[in-house]
């Protein structure tokens, strides 16, 4: 009796240890001794990319966030069909719109040649994401480092779990906690929206609806770069998210929102009598609490399912099992 006593006493301790190694395996000076020059390498080809178009901030964002939402953050994301993967890249949330495969691809290339087979593709998306962020006057923040890639890829779990332009706000929320992320994560992440553009299809029947909430000007403008007809050339035409400052990081996706701006419907329902107004009308009125919570919650999202330790491998080339 007293052993066993003893023994849960000590469990709380024992499972904080487990939790704490971990935890550790992912850490911000990661390459700090075998490849010291891996970020401000990565950095550069990054900054490069963003100078030469300042969408491109907003699609390495969203490539890390569609990469974490499958299988964790793995780098399956930019595996290629092959005869054993089936690839993410077609999946519908990806399929002609996720972008930044070729940036990654340089990045990777570039610290290749200084550091072989050392830095993963994994941590090189996350690396990104952060780095455009900070290019295009976002917030900077930590990236832990220590992925490894996998060796698979997985398009119906893509398919299921990543979010869709139709969703609303309990189907978001859903999501996001599936990955431990809260209401309010979900709510910050979307902010990123205030970079993006979405294609003709994601929109039309919200500008064309008359019973959509939606700001009537907004509408007319929209409908005038998207035509009502549905058709391959239409469909892809780009509009911003973000009418008013689209190639600057700032909290005007918010404010738009509670104008009725929102583009998407999955935007707007993050503003529109539900659970989630309070923080949407926070962070509009206070662009540094965005900020900073944007910054924790892309740490948050980074910690989903890492492959670390003798899991996975360090990829060569990232689009490829090499």
């Amino acid at each position: 009796m007293g052993f066993g006593q003893s023994y849960i006493s000590a469990l709380p301790l024992l499972l904080l240890l487990l939790s704490t190694t971990c935890n550790a395996e992912l850490s911000t000076n990661y390459y700090s001794d075998t490849c010291p020059n891996a970020l401000s390498t990565i950095r550069t080809v990054i900054r490069s990319a963003v100078s030469a178009e300042r969408r491109m901030a907003a699609s390495l964002i969203r490539l890390h966030f569609h990469d974490c939402f499958v299988q964790g953050c793995d780098a399956s994301i930019l595996l290629d069909d092959s005869s054993s993967i089936e690839s993410e890249k077609t999946a519908i949330q990806n399929d002609k719109s996720i972008r930044g495969y070729d940036i990654i691809d340089k990045a990777k290339a570039e610290v290749e040649k200084i550091c072989p087979e050392i830095v993963s593709c994994a941590d090189i998306v996350a690396i990104a994401a952060r780095d455009a962020s900070f290019a295009v006057g976002g917030p900077s923040w930590s990236v832990k480092l220590g992925r490894r890639d996998s060796t698979t890829a997985n398009k119906n779990l893509a398919i299921s779990d990543l979010p869709l332009f139709t969703d609303n706000l309990e189907t978001l929320i859903s999501r996001f906690s599936k990955k431990q992320l809260s209401a309010r994560d979900m709510v910050v992440l979307s902010g990123a929206h205030t970079l993006g553009q979405a294609q003709c299809f994601t929109f039309r029947n919200r500008i064309y609806d008359n019973a959509s909430v939606i700001d009537g000007g907004f509408a007319s403008t929209r409908r005038r770069g998207c035509p009502s007809l549905s058709n391959p050339e239409n469909n892809k035409k780009l509009a911003a998210l973000d009418l008013v400052t689209p190639n600057s990081f700032d909290n005007n996706y918010f404010k738009n929102l509670i104008q009725k701006k929102g583009l998407l419907h999955s935007d707007q329902v993050l503003f529109s009598g539900g659970s989630t107004n309070n923080i949407v009308s926070e962070y509009s009125e206070n662009p540094t609490t965005f900020k900073s919570d944007f910054a924790a919650a892309m740490i948050k999202m980074g910690d989903i399912e890492p492959l670390t330790g003798s899991n996975g491998i360090i990829r060569r080339i990232c689009s490829a099992i090499n």
